[in-house]
C-alpha cells in the first residue's frame, strides 16, 4: 500500500488510540493497527517483523511500531533487524535521559529524532557510537538551544571530517564520512543531523537543488525548539544566521528546481529532491521555501534600517581593456569571505542581461572583503576591498 493511502488510514483510525490497545502489543495504540497491518500483509519477512515487535521492551515499542510503519520498503525488507532494535533502543534511552527531550511532543519525537537514516545513505550503526561522543557535551545544558549549540561546538572535533569536494560521494553516511575525514555539504549535514538526534535533539536536513541562479546546491540542517525550526549548519554555532541566507531569501516558491525542501521520514504528499539522485522519490519532503523567502527579506530589511551595511556590486569582465563594457561582462561564481568566514556569494551578470542586474550583496561597513572566483585558466582568484560608509562597486577580471 502506498505511504499516502497508510497516512490516510491512521488520520482516519486517530480516534480509536482512547480506546484498548494493538493487536501487536501492549505500548502500541490501537491507531496503528491498520498500518501495520498494511505493512505486514506486503512484506516478504512480516514474521520477523511480528517477533520484533513482540521482543521489543513495552515501553519502546509505540517507537518500533511507528518506524515499522513508516520505513521505505526497502529498508523494511532489508535492513537489519539489530540495527533497528538498536536505533530505537538508544534513541528511547536519549529520551528518558534528557529533560528537552522527555518535554517533546511525540509527533516531532518519533518524526526529528527516532528515524535511523536522514536521507538516502548506507543504513549504519550510528546512534550509539554518537551518543558516546557528544552525551558528554550536553550535560550541562538545560534547553534544546543549549545542548544544539553545545553538539554543534564540538563536531568538527568529535568526528574529524571537513568539508572537501574531493569526498567519495554526496549522499555519505555517518561512517562513510569519518572514514575519509571528508564531506560534501550534504554529508557534513547528514554528521550534524545524527550527532543532535543521538542526544534528543530534534533536527532534520534542508536544502535546495539550486539557487536561484543556478550557481550550485546547497544542504544545511535545522532544529526545532522553541515551537518552531531554526536553521544551522556544520561549523557554525549560532541560529537564524549564516552567509546563504540572502540567497535562500531569493529560492523561487512552486519551482523546485529552484526551492527549499526540509526532509521527513513520515510521509508528506511530496519528496525531496536530490540532486545526486534526480529520478528518486524515496525520501519525503516538505517545501519550506515560503518560510525561508520571508526571513531573508526581514533580514535584509533590518539590515538596512539599521544603518550597519551597504550595498556592494560586483561586475566580472573577460579582461581589463573592456572593464566597464557591458559585452565585456562575463558569468561566474563568486564567493565572498571575511577573514576565513563565508558571509556571502553569487553570480555575476552576462552580457547579455541589463548593466543593472548582477551580483549585489549587503556588506558590514568598516570591513575587509575578499571575493573569489576561478578564473580563465581555473586558478583560484581574487579580490580584496576595503568597505566603508557608503555603496561600493567592485570589478574583478578573468585575465
Amino acid at each position: 500500500m502506498i505511504p499516502m493511502i497508510r497516512w490516510l488510514l491512521l488520520l482516519l483510525s486517530a480516534g480509536l488510540c482512547a480506546c484498548g490497545g494493538s493487536r501487536y502489543g501492549s505500548g502500541i495504540p490501537a491507531c496503528y493497527d491498520p498500518l501495520l497491518d498494511a505493512v505486514l500483509s506486503e512484506s516478504p519477512r512480516a514474521d520477523s517483523l511480528r517477533q520484533l515487535l513482540r521482543e521489543t521492551p513495552r515501553e519502546e515499542r509505540q517507537a518500533m511500531a511507528w518506524l515499522i510503519a513508516w520505513m521505505p520498503c526497502g529498508d523494511r525488507d532489508t535492513m537489519r533487524l539489530d540495527l533497528l532494535r538498536e536505533n530505537v533502543s538508544c534513541a528511547c534511552r536519549a529520551r528518558a535521559q534528557f529533560p528537552w527531550s522527555r518535554r517533546l511532543p511525540d509527533s516531532i519525537f518519533l518524526n526529528e529524532v527516532l528515524p535511523y537514516a536522514v536521507i538516502d545513505e548506507v543504513r549504519d550503526s550510528w546512534r550509539a557510537d554518537f551518543y558516546e561522543r557528544f552525551a558528554p557535551c550536553v550535560a550541562g545544558c538545560r534547553t534544546l538551544r543549549e545542548a544544539a549549540e553545545a553538539v554543534n561546538r564540538a563536531i568538527v572535533e568529535r568526528v574529524g571530517v571537513e568539508y572537501n569536494t574531493q569526498r567519495e560521494k554526496t549522499n555519505q553516511s555517518p561512517a562513510e564520512s569519518m572514514r575519509q575525514g571528508m564531506a560534501s555539504c550534504t554529508g557534513l549535514s547528514v554528521l550534524l543531523v545524527d550527532a543532535l538526534r543521538s542526544v534528543g535533539i530534534p533536527a532534520r536536513f534542508v536544502g535546495t537543488p539550486a539557487w536561484h541562479d543556478d550557481r550550485g546546491n546547497h544542504s544545511w540542517t535545522e532544529v526545532w525548539f522553541d515551537g518552531g525550526w531554526h536553521f544551522t549548519e556544520y561549523y557554525f554555532t549560532d541560529f537564524d544566521r549564516a552567509w546563504f541566507l540572502a540567497d535562500a531569501g531569493q529560492a523561487t516558491v512552486g519551482e523546485r528546481s529552484h526551492a527549499i525542501y526540509a526532509v521527513s521520514f513520515r510521509p508528506t504528499g511530496d519528496w525531496f529532491p536530490m540532486v545526486w539522485s534526480e529520478t528518486s522519490r524515496s525520501v519525503h519532503g516538505v517545501d519550506v521555501t515560503s518560510r525561508y523567502r520571508e526571513f531573508g527579506a526581514a533580514h535584509t530589511g533590518a539590515l538596512l534600517a539599521g544603518g550597519t551595511h551597504v550595498p556592494v556590486r560586483f561586475t566580472m569582465y573577460r579582461t581589463a581593456s573592456v572593464e566597464g563594457t557591458s559585452a565585456g561582462r562575463v558569468a561566474v561564481n563568486v564567493d565572498v569571505f571575511r577573514g576565513a568566514e563565508q558571509v556571502g556569494g553569487g553570480r555575476t551578470a552576462a552580457p547579455e542581461q541589463d548593466m543593472n542586474d548582477g551580483f549585489r550583496i549587503l556588506l558590514e561597513k568598516h570591513g575587509s572583503y575578499t571575493f573569489r572566483y576561478e578564473n580563465a585558466r581555473g586558478e583560484l582568484s581574487e579580490v580584496t576591498v576595503e568597505v566603508g560608509d557608503g555603496p561600493l562597486s567592485v570589478a574583478g577580471c578573468m585575465e
